[in-house]
């Protein structure tokens, strides 16, 4: 076999490629068809040429995940490797998951096509002996914007670079390629006019549509907001205050909340979920839909509504109802900004009454949760209202909230505080994704805490031991909260919602819901992490500023708190 080392070949290829697009991170759980892409990052160091980093996982779902936290951070898509079909798999669901939350990136895995049978290239055996499934993109189609394989080392190249810009194009999402470990080993020769690839350009709606939106607004006398995903982006977040204080109109977070849309100690902030302004509206805008009423068919105001995204229909979904009646698309930034320059700046009495009635129901909000913080504090043992309430009292002001609870997922976001920009993300797709996503949030942003707060059912969906291993590896100290409460809540609830009076709820036999699981602090000490547990407030207060300074000290933290329902 001929030596390779002085050649430039695919691997090269693959690499100035994912330089071109600007990624950061190559993020990847390791297979055996990736030596070609290793040696060119090997050159890459030993030459001191800038590139992308390589971020090493145990898991492919870690990887996939890692890459989504980041990106959700920094908005830039990054690039994620596998290892052929049975990897492709197990990254299945994190790719899942980037679909859901419309997270660019570009998934690539390799086999081998020729199976050792090309006399000329030698090829390990594995490959003949079942690793290559043959057409891999088969396998993860329906999950991704575009899947293909790599026909050619000669396209090698522009092929990824049209993946990485595939991926950042409304609607945003992953896009995956397969690589075959022969192209990789053939010889390439860089491009002559290669270039940087250009960020994707912000596409704003139509002048004529903003006109006719605003017409609306300056007609209504009691406009509502609803909040869905405009705080993905910060410009956005900034944009729906700016509007929302022009109008003197109230913001509520819409029940399929998946990030920090608005300060939650704003005076218009009327809480997550709270629909009790929207009968009376008489206009309704709708920022960053997907699923925000529900049932779908209950009509949740009388008065129009405008959903207001650059992708309000998601292919993704099998059904989705917005009842709609004007749409303003566009980048959501663009939109609101474009809204509020359409708009008189200045406010006349019935905007002062408008806004000052708003003022009041924010007061009323902050009450009501005040008395259902004190009210669970009284009870014995730590009430999940309490777990929230004091982790927010402990958390400082920059601090990143990754929620994968389910059943306690309405009481995080209506007791923890979120008052600045990307400070809470809530965990798109199935369980499991929570501490990867984390990990990634982390990547991006390492001066700020990050808490991933996560119920022991879903915990123990996570790779736990590979997370806590890429923590460890890459100093990416999180701390996880653990609402214990021994078994799987979701799973009782929606048993008895169908079987109120049914033979288990009788017999007080439930199947599929009991968890007989270790001390999850314990997960910790391998690692070199903090560990801890609390069953009673004091042991909670005493355990909260002991993880939080672990974190700081450089240490991933588990917090395993018992809470009683």
């Amino acid at each position: 076999m001929a030596d390779r080392t002085n050649e430039l070949d695919g691997g090269e290829a693959v690499l100035e490629a994912f330089r071109r697009l600007g990624t950061d991170y190559i993020v990847s759980s390791p297979g055996s068809e990736w030596g070609p892409l290793w040696e060119a990052l090997a050159r890459q160091r030993i030459g001191d040429k800038k590139g992308p980093a390589f971020l090493e996982t145990w898991h492919e779902n870690l990887a996939v995940n890692i890459a989504t936290g980041y990106t959700l951070m920094t908005g830039r898509g990054q690039a994620v490797l596998l290892h052929a079909g049975v990897g492709l798999l197990h990254g299945a669901m994190g790719i899942l998951t980037a679909q859901q939350g419309e997270v660019p990136m570009v998934v690539m895995s390799g086999e081998s096509v020729s199976l050792g049978e090309n006399p000329d290239m030698p090829i390990e055996p594995q490959w003949y002996g079942g690793l290559s499934v043959g057409g891999p993109e088969r396998l993860i189609e329906p999950l991704v914007k575009h899947a293909r394989q790599i026909a050619s080392p000669f396209t090698i190249h522009d092929s990824i670079i049209r993946a990485g810009e595939m991926a950042e194009r409304t609607p945003r999402g992953p896009v995956y390629l397969s690589i075959s470990l022969e192209d990789m080993l053939h010889g390439w020769t860089p491009p002559q006019d290669a270039r940087r690839v250009p960020p994707p350009p912000k596409v704003a709606p139509h002048p004529d549509e903003v006109a006719k939106i605003a017409a609306l607004i300056r007609a209504a006398k009691n406009p509502v907001i609803v909040a869905e995903a405009a705080g993905r982006d910060s410009a956005a977040y900034a944009a729906l205050v700016t509007l929302a204080e022009q109008l003197g109109a109230p913001v509520i977070g819409g029940i399929n909340m998946w990030f920090t849309n608005f300060p939650t100690d704003h005076k218009l902030w009327l809480g997550a979920g709270e629909y009790g302004a929207l009968p009376e509206a008489d206009l309704v805008l709708l920022v960053g839909p997907r699923a925000p009423w529900y049932p779908a068919y209950r009509r949740p105001t009388k008065g129009p509504i405008v959903a207001i995204h650059d992708n309000p229909h998601k292919t993704h979904m099998v059904y989705q109802n917005l009842h709609a009646d004007h749409y303003l698309e566009g980048d959501i930034a663009s939109a609101l900004n474009m809204l509020s320059a359409a708009l008189p700046k200045g406010g006349d009495a019935a905007h002062a009454a408008r806004r000052d009635r708003w003022h009041q129901a924010h007061e009323a909000y902050v009450a009501t949760r005040a008395a259902e913080q004190a009210a669970a504090r009284a009870r014995p043992g730590i009430d999940p209202v309490t777990l929230a309430a004091m982790l927010g009292d402990a958390l400082p002001a920059d601090a990143i909230v990754v929620d994968e609870t389910i059943t306690h997922h309405p009481i995080v976001r209506r007791h923890l505080n979120f008052t600045r920009p990307q400070s809470y993300f809530r965990v798109f797709g199935g369980l499991g994704q929570g501490m990867g996503t984390a990990l990634g949030v982390k990547l991006a942003s390492r001066d700020r805490p990050v808490v991933l707060t996560a119920g022991d059912g879903g915990f123990l969906y996570n790779p736990i031991v590979q997370a806590l291993g890429a923590a460890k590896q890459h100093g990416l100290p999180i701390l996880i909260a653990v609402f214990n409460n021994g078994r799987y809540q979701a799973m009782k609830q929606g048993h008895v919602f169908h079987y109120p009076k049914g033979a288990s709820v009788e017999a007080d036999l439930f199947y599929g819901v009991h968890l007989d699981a270790p001390d999850f602090a314990d997960f910790a000490r391998p690692f070199g992490a903090w560990g801890g547990k609390a069953d009673t407030p004091a042991e909670l207060a005493k355990a909260l500023p002991e993880a939080l300074a672990a974190t700081r000290a450089g240490r991933a933290a588990i917090l395993n708190v018992a809470v009683t329902s």
